[in-house]
């Protein structure tokens, strides 16, 4: 396992992450501990979380995913662990986070992270990202800006010297942002130059052979300012694993959870999946290992964030990492990504 810095911060991060978010509704305490364990085993010193964790989210289940890694952490050696948490932004409901104060102003940020630092026992969090834009944005399948949907938002100054005094009170050591487009990216850091606030150091945005949209949104961007990305959803909640290309109807979150399907309910999402299975199969790759082979192997991923919830998928997910990415592979992805261009964005 590699370990590379996050921007220019003086966080080591193992190339993969350890995603959490079925911990809790999909995997009780013991699985999720089994998983990080194996994780930690494995050389990854990343976890990230959420409080809104477990996904799909609901009022019963919520901030039980930080509480299962708290109860873990409390074993660990703390300082070699890079943990990741995400603060619940405006604009998806969920009024049982916070009683619905989900605006990014002092107090709400106050209190969400000392609540995290509860339930994960632990004095400080290495990264802490805004877990989507407060403000109007495409979100989770849409892809059009409507400016008809404009609500206000707390000014990123605003949001920035809250942060700001988290840092200074050692509770937080970065920040980072997440599901953000190039006006957030660009305000975020404009703003952080001009009055010497914190400066986020990551980004962590879907990725995966079926949603490459952010080659071209933010890549030149992060790259020419510095900002690393942790992608998210390399296997597109399971479609490339192709377990849903063999049997639409098999058990996975897709079908067990509404809501799921909405970013890949979209026309060219099968076709391209077969196109991928096809490929794999004639690279003597499973369609997982394939799709995880091709993310690892981009030069502008920092760390990959990987989930499961059974421990074989978790152990294949890891093993990908040792995959050779060729050039001949390359190019077959290349093909079908321009047959059917970014079929999930």
């Amino acid at each position: 396992m590699k370990y590379i810095p996050l921007a220019d911060s003086q966080l080591k991060v193992s190339e993969i992450c350890l995603g959490t978010m079925t911990f809790g509704q999909q995997n009780d305490e013991s699985q999720a501990h089994q998983q990080l364990d194996y994780a930690l085993e494995s050389g990854i010193n990343f976890i990230d979380t959420a409080e809104m964790y477990p996904v799909p989210p609901c009022a019963e289940t919520v901030h039980r995913t930080e509480q299962m890694v708290g109860s873990w952490l409390t074993k660990q050696n703390r300082e070699s662990l890079v943990i990741a948490t995400k603060m619940t932004g405006a604009g998806r409901g969920m009024s049982w986070v916070r009683n619905g104060q989900h605006q990014f102003n002092r107090n709400n940020i106050r209190i969400a992270l000392d609540a995290s630092l509860k339930r994960l026992q632990t004095d400080y969090i290495d990264l802490y990202q805004l877990h989507w834009p407060e403000r109007n944005t495409p979100m989770f399948g849409q892809y059009i800006y409507n400016p008809d949907e404009e609500r206000d938002f707390t000014p990123i100054k605003e949001t920035l010297e809250a942060l700001a005094e988290l840092v200074e009170e050692r509770k937080i050591r970065y920040i980072g942002l997440s599901n953000e487009w190039p006006w957030g990216v660009m305000q975020f850091l404009n703003i952080a130059r001009e009055f010497n606030l914190p400066r986020i150091v990551s980004i962590q945005n879907a990725y995966s052979l079926l949603n490459r949209t952010y080659e071209m949104a933010l890549l030149e961007f992060c790259h020419r300012e510095n900002i690393s990305l942790n992608p998210y959803s390399p296997l597109a909640f399971g479609y490339l694993s192709g377990k849903y290309h063999n049997n639409p109807s098999v058990k996975g979150r897709v079908t067990l959870f509404d809501g799921f399907a909405q970013r890949y309910n979209k026309p060219n999402v099968p076709k391209a999946v077969a196109a991928y299975v096809e490929l794999a199969e004639k690279f003597h790759l499973s369609p997982a290992e394939l799709a995880l082979g091709f993310v690892y192997s981009r030069w502008f991923t920092a760390s990959t964030i990987i989930g499961a919830t059974k421990m074989e998928q978790l152990k294949e997910n890891i093993a990908a990492y040792n995959i050779q990415w060729s050039e001949e592979l390359e190019i077959e992805v290349q093909k079908i990504q321009l047959q059917f261009f970014n079929p999930a964005p």
